[in-house]
C-alpha cells in the first residue's frame, strides 16, 4: 500500500507542485487549502503523515497541530515562511515531529518525510516491555502507566523507546537528536530538552526525584528502571 501524505497549506500552487513531486516518489498525496478541510480529511482518509503550514486562514498551523494532537499521533512536519526559532520551538512543544522553513528544496522535504517514516517503521516491533508501573507495546505504539493509557506523540514515543532500549546507558543530546530527526539539524538544539520535558510530564516523572528518566548534567539522559 502507498503511504498517504496530507498537505494542509493555503498555497494551492505549492500543493499542486508537491502533489506531483511527491507522487513521483510513490506517495499518495491529498491536499487541503483550509484547516477545517484538512481536519475532515484526517478523519476520512487516515493519512500516514501530515505536512502542515503555519500561516493558514482562520486557524494558524499551531492551533491545527494542537487540534490534531488532541486526537491523533500521526507524524507532523510543519512548514513556515518565517523560519524563526520561536516558531520552531512552539511547533515542537505542540508535538510536531519536524520543521522545515520556506522556501525549501522539495528533495529535502522528501528526505525529512522518509526520515520520519523510517523512525515510525523502526518502532514496529512485536515485543512488549513491562515495568513495575509502566507497560510499553512497541507494535501498537502504546504506553500504559498504572493501567491508564498515556497519549504520546510519535517523537515522544521514539524518545522513550530509545531510552528504554538503552536502559542504564547515558545518551547525549546528539545521539537522541539523531534518532528523533534522522539527520543533523542545528535549528533543533532545544528539541531534545523539549521532548524530554513533555515526556516526563506525561509519565508524571519528577525530574528532581526521577522514577523513569534521569538527567545526567552535562552528559544527557538515562532510563533508570530495569
Amino acid at each position: 500500500m502507498k503511504t498517504t501524505i496530507l498537505i494542509i497549506d493555503d498555497d494551492s500552487r505549492l500543493n499542486q507542485l508537491l502533489n506531483s513531486f511527491l507522487g513521483d516518489f510513490g506517495f499518495n498525496v491529498l491536499t487541503a487549502v483550509h484547516p477545517k478541510e484538512g481536519l475532515k480529511k484526517i478523519k476520512t482518509a487516515s493519512p500516514d503523515l501530515i505536512i502542515l503550514d503555519v500561516m493558514l486562514p482562520d486557524m494558524n498551523g499551531f492551533e491545527v497541530c494542537k487540534a490534531i494532537r488532541a486526537e491523533y499521533t500521526i507524524p507532523i512536519i510543519m512548514l513556515t515562511a518565517r523560519g524563526e526559532l520561536m516558531d520552531k520551538i512552539a511547533g515542537l512543544e505542540l508535538g510536531a515531529d519536524d520543521y522545515l522553513p520556506k522556501p525549501f528544496e522539495p528533495r529535502e522535504l522528501v528526505a525529512r518525510i522518509q526520515a520520519v517514516l523510517r523512525r515510525t517503521q523502526h518502532l514496529e516491533q512485536t515485543e512488549i516491555l513491562e515495568f513495575e508501573r509502566m507497560t510499553i507495546d512497541f507494535q501498537k505504539h502504546t504506553v500504559h502507566l498504572d493501567d491508564e493509557s498515556v497519549d504520546l506523540t510519535t517523537n515522544e514515543f521514539a524518545a522513550l523507546s530509545l531510552l528504554v532500549k538503552n536502559a542504564g546507558k547515558v545518551l547525549n543530546r546528539d545521539q537522541i537528536l539523531e534518532e528523533l530527526r534522522g539527520m543533523e539539524c542545528e535549528a533543533f538544539n532545544r528539541s531534545v530538552d523539549i521532548t524530554m520535558s513533555r515526556l516526563r510530564q506525561k509519565l508524571k516523572d519528577d525530574p528532581k526525584k526521577p522514577e523513569f528518566i534521569k538527567t545526567v548534567w552535562g552528559a544527557g539522559y538515562v532510563f533508570i528502571q530495569k
